[in-house]
């Protein structure tokens, strides 16, 4: 579950028995994962709403490195 915590102002991973405090643009990536896109489309709006940064190659190995842990399906 993803939460926003306004007192660290940061976002939030909620799993079992374990919190991941979310740094950067992570938030933003993970709130796109709503399971009906797919991750070029995720990687496609961040592109749109951050020009010029490196989301097609960043925003996928990130995908996968959250896949590797459990932490995302």
């Amino acid at each position: 579950m993803l939460r926003h915590d306004r007192v660290r102002g940061t976002d939030l991973l909620l799993m079992p028995e374990r919190v991941v405090v979310l740094r950067g643009s992570a938030g933003d990536v993970l709130r796109l994962c709503d399971g009906r896109r797919e991750v070029g489309a995720i990687v496609a709006e961040l592109a749109e709403r951050h020009p010029g940064a490196s989301v097609a190659a960043e925003v996928p190995e990130f995908l996968g490195r959250l896949r590797e842990e459990g932490w995302i399906r």
